[in-house]
């Protein structure tokens, strides 16, 4: 089916063109020619049209999980969580024998502290389980201790590769039901102009979207990530980044290996050079060795498979930068949140992308300018690293911060968010590199590009901070077919 849209405003320029879009791909045409068949013709209106949007860093089936736990990402002390948790239980407790979940407390600016005891007394009998905003650690009471094997815990607060394991057995729910709720989580997606992401939950994910493309959830390019221990498995099907999965209809590829070499900001376990500004001589956790890192590189790059490195502390992200060059591979580091300056320009002599969420800034700022304050100039620099050469790629690390990449764009160009003062203004970057980071191909549509679009309401050069956060989408395509559509 070939489809001609009229009158669009292209992204940046503001020309106004027709595209034809025809075999998956597009055709940019000057409105005045009238030489090609369609099936179907749509009048834009002038509306902006841009490549569709990516999220290049996601846990999707955790996000879609995540829309339906306990919503803390209001609390602001362990005090307020376990009222909350006992609101719940008075007014919608849980099935009989089954676990309260709840997600996005942040205790890194509390004047108390989460403790196992404070969660028994609201919640004796009933498991609870809460997850932190980050997901680099969990909150549990007795019974959650008991259910999954952690008793003998001292406080309940489980950090890192402690609470890994109780995060994947939360995520056993039922097929169907994780289905519906990922189906939901795609439409949402396709509504904020989304037409692919980075799939990088801990799990074996690309057969799942193989399964789910071929049930009918169509909406959506998906690279599935690889983690090190799942790594022989990949190499030993044969898949190399960018390869298209057997089955997936061409939407479902290889992704990247994904190697997490340090912990979080907020739960103070970033791998960073000098000590956390609370006095104790810790500097954080490293999980992945130098010269294992070096390994898992090395291995990646003779398999055809591009890492991506998390780290957050400036010394985790220079010694993910040491390992690139060392074996010389080009690939991601994920967050790059606090960065050294001898490191900026390293990122564009090594070929490494930065792939950040920008939205984490406007979340952090206050966790920065406690736990890193005397490094805080050097925390989320994205004007820095632009000036520097580096290639950015926007994420939203979903469910850390909401799959819309119409937020990262806005926090990337504005530094701001709820009517607060910028934050580091100067780390501010151009509209139009933001929006090339939240997409592929760059900008604007040419001839042959994907016929993967957004169409927009408002031209995003123009739109300010609020305009952009709040970017009406008027309608997304993937391949040529619609995914999203309203009011064109």
């Amino acid at each position: 089916m070939a489809l001609r849209l009229r009158s669009a405003r292209l992204v940046p320029t503001g020309e106004l063109r027709d595209l034809v879009l025809r075999d998956g791909r597009c055709t940019v045409v000057d409105p005045s020619d009238h030489a090609y068949d369609v099936d179907e013709s749509v009048d834009l209106d002038g509306r902006w049209v841009l490549p569709g949007l990516w999220d290049h860093h996601v846990h999707f089936d955790s996000w879609a999980l995540s829309r339906g736990r306990l919503d803390l990402s209001e609390t602001m002390s362990a005090a307020d969580v376990t009222r909350v948790v006992a609101e719940r239980l008075r007014s919608e407790p849980p099935a009989d024998g089954a676990t309260l979940e709840g997600y996005g407390f942040r205790d890194a600016l509390w004047s108390d502290a989460p403790h196992r005891d404070l969660l028994d007394a609201v919640a004796p009998d009933v498991p609870v389980v809460l997850a932190a905003w980050d997901l680099h650690s969990c909150w549990v009471n007795s019974a959650a201790a008991h259910r999954y094997g952690v008793a003998d815990h001292p406080t309940g607060v489980l950090r890192e590769t402690e609470w890994y394991p109780i995060a994947e057995r939360l995520r056993a729910v039922p097929t169907e039901v994780l289905d519906g709720w990922v189906a939901d989580a795609v439409r949402a997606a396709a509504a904020r102009g989304v037409v692919g992401v980075v799939e990088l939950e801990m799990s074996w994910q690309l057969d799942t979207w193989v399964r789910r493309v071929a049930d009918g959830h169509d909406a959506l390019r998906v690279s599935c990530g690889v983690y090190p221990q799942l790594f022989n498995a990949a190499i030993s099907r044969g898949l190399r980044t960018g390869d298209p999965a057997p089955g997936g209809e061409g939407l479902v590829t290889m992704g990247p290996l994904k190697v997490i070499t340090d912990g979080a900001l907020n739960t103070r376990t970033a791998y960073c050079v000098e000590p956390y500004a609370d006095g104790a001589d810790d500097h954080g956790i490293l999980n992945v060795a130098p010269d294992d890192l070096v390994s898992l590189i090395s291995r990646a790059r003779q398999h055809g498979i591009t890492p991506a490195i998390h780290a957050i502390g400036d010394w985790a992200n220079t010694l993910a930068l040491d390992a690139f060059e060392a074996v010389g591979a080009r690939g991601s580091i994920e967050h790059a949140q606090l960065l050294s300056r001898a490191d900026l320009p390293r990122f564009a002599a090594l070929g490494v992308t930065a792939s950040v969420q920008p939205e984490h800034a406007m979340d952090d700022r206050d966790v920065v300018d406690r736990h890193w304050s005397e490094w805080a100039e050097r925390a989320y620099v994205f004007g820095d690293l632009v000036a520097a050469g580096a290639t950015l790629a926007f994420g939203s690390d979903a469910p850390v911060a909401p799959l819309d990449p119409w937020l990262a764009i806005a926090a990337a160009v504005d530094r701001s968010r709820d009517g607060r003062e910028p934050w580091h203004p100067e780390q501010a970057i151009p509209i139009e590199t933001a929006l090339a980071s939240s997409v592929r191909g760059g900008l604007p549509i040419r001839d042959g590009a994907p016929a993967d679009l957004a169409i927009v309401d408002r031209d995003p050069m123009t739109a300010s901070a609020g305009e952009l956060r709040a970017m009406p989408v008027a309608g997304t395509l993937l391949g040529g077919r619609w995914t999203w559509r309203s009011g064109v």
